[in-house]
Formats: structure tokens, sequence, C-alpha cells
């Protein structure tokens, strides 16, 4: 998937690529042959990203932006195109979260919140495709998360819009099938990510979670790449406006360490 028929790169753009989740995503495209394009507010830290990550293999350009501007996206992907000779898939990782309890979130954080998650998903799914229509069609994924379905208490900004993207992946990807553009979406779980050391490094907190985890781990940063990779390969050209969910398990249900205990209905072995 990574090269054309002339040998040529194909080209992917990530917002919020330089760092945890976004960084492994682009690394995976890296390897798999593509020249990656990362789009990142922290224009410093992709430049580092960037020039750690290029091999001989292929390259990995730095644009600093944000997904709240239009301007910006077409700046990444007009040099995705320019240096790449196209742009193949579009992964739109870039996201945040504000915490506060229900009563005391402010307008302007819900507002900045939904502008990037909501706004800047739709902003990426549209400037991107706008390219791939011209050309010969292309894959887009979106990160969402398992709060989309699974909330937690004192993030209802951040869960609203991880539920809105999963239904702007389905509204895309009905809308633009016919141009031969899949959209789909990756929703993990808790990933070891600097954002979320407050309770995998938490000695009390990281054990009860994963208690309650059938696969009993962490997800990794690559767990999330792979999933994006696959979502945007041949290996899944059939598939569209989906949502692959990466939590382990955590979001099935109920993990007892007693099972007999746990329930009157289950069988003994």
């Amino acid at each position: 998937m990574g090269r054309t028929e002339d040998g040529s790169a194909r080209g992917v753009v990530v917002t919020g690529g330089a760092q945890g989740i976004g960084r492994a995503v682009s690394a995976r495209f890296h390897d798999e042959g593509f020249g990656v394009v990362i789009l990142d507010v922290d224009g410093e830290l992709a430049d580092q990203t960037a020039k750690e990550l290029t091999t001989d293999r292929g390259r990995v350009v730095a644009v600093t932006g944000d997904v709240t501007k239009r301007e910006d996206l077409r700046g990444a992907i007009t040099a995705c195109v320019e240096r790449f000779r196209g742009l193949d898939a579009f992964v739109a990782v870039a996201g945040i979260a504000i915490g506060a309890p229900f009563l005391r979130v402010s307008d302007a954080d819900w507002l900045r919140v939904v502008d990037v998650n909501v706004n800047g998903v739709f902003r990426s799914i549209q400037e991107a495709a706008s390219v791939m229509a011209s050309d010969r069609g292309g894959a887009i994924v979106v990160m969402t998360s398992t709060n989309a379905i699974h909330v937690e208490q004192n993030l209802a900004a951040y869960n609203t819009s991880k539920g809105a993207e999963v239904s702007l992946v389905r509204s895309a990807a009905i809308d633009l099938a016919k141009l031969g553009i899949r959209v789909n979406a990756v929703a993990p779980g808790v990933v070891r990510t600097r954002g979320a050391e407050w309770l995998t490094n938490d000695p009390e907190l990281g054990p009860k979670f994963l208690a309650r985890t059938p696969l009993g781990r962490f997800a990794e940063p690559e767990d999330v790449a792979d999933a994006v990779y696959f979502l945007a390969s041949p290996a899944a050209r059939y598939i569209t406006g989906q949502t692959l969910t990466v939590d382990g398990g955590c979001t099935l249900g109920d993990v007892y360490e007693d099972r007999e205990a746990a329930s009157p209905f289950l069988l003994a072995p």
C-alpha cells in the first residue's frame, strides 16, 4: 500500500501527529513506506518528531497548524500533494479534553472542545475528501474514543464531542462512498500516553481499572496505530462508516474474579 505503481511514496496527513497516539500512527505509516505529513499545533515538537521518524525508508515532514483553521488543514494537504504526489489517506487524531463538573462547564470550554473535536474533524474530512474526490479516492480515519458510548463523569464536553464524531463519520461515509472515499473511526480505551498517566501510573487506580479489563493491560499507542492502518489499508476495502473499538474489552461488561459468587446465572465449568 505504501508505494504507487511507479514506486513513488503514497501520502498521508496525520493531525496531532507529534506525540502519543498521533506519533505512533505517523510511525506506522512511515514504516509501511508512506510519505507522512504531521500537522500539529506544537510546531517545535512536530519538527522534532519528523526528524526522529524520517529514515532512508521515507520522509516525514512537519507543518505547524490548528485543525480549527481551514487554511492550516489546506496547507498540510497541499504539502502532502506536492511532496508525495497525492493524498491517499488522512488520519484525524488531534483532539482536546477539558474536565469540569457538569454545572461548572463554561460556554468557552464547551465551545473550545466542540470546535477542535467536532468542527475540526468536520473540516478535516471535508478538506481531505475535496482533494481525494478529484484523484483516485482514499481513506479517512478519525480518532474517537470509548467515551462516545461509555461516558466518564466531569467530561461532558469531551463525551459529547466523541459521540458526535461517530455520527459524523457515518454521515461522511454514506455521502462520500460514491466518490471512492472510505471514512471510518477508531475508538481507543485507556492508552499509555502522557495524558493518561494520571490513571496508568497510579498505584491504586491503575490496577482497579485493569481488574475490569478482560485483556488485563492498558493499550499502547502502537495498538491503536495498527487499527488505524488496517482501516486505511486495502485489507479494509469493503469497510466504511464503522467504528473499531480498541479497548481490551473493557466496555464489554463487568469482570469478576469470583464468577460463581458474582452471578447466580453462571453455569459451573
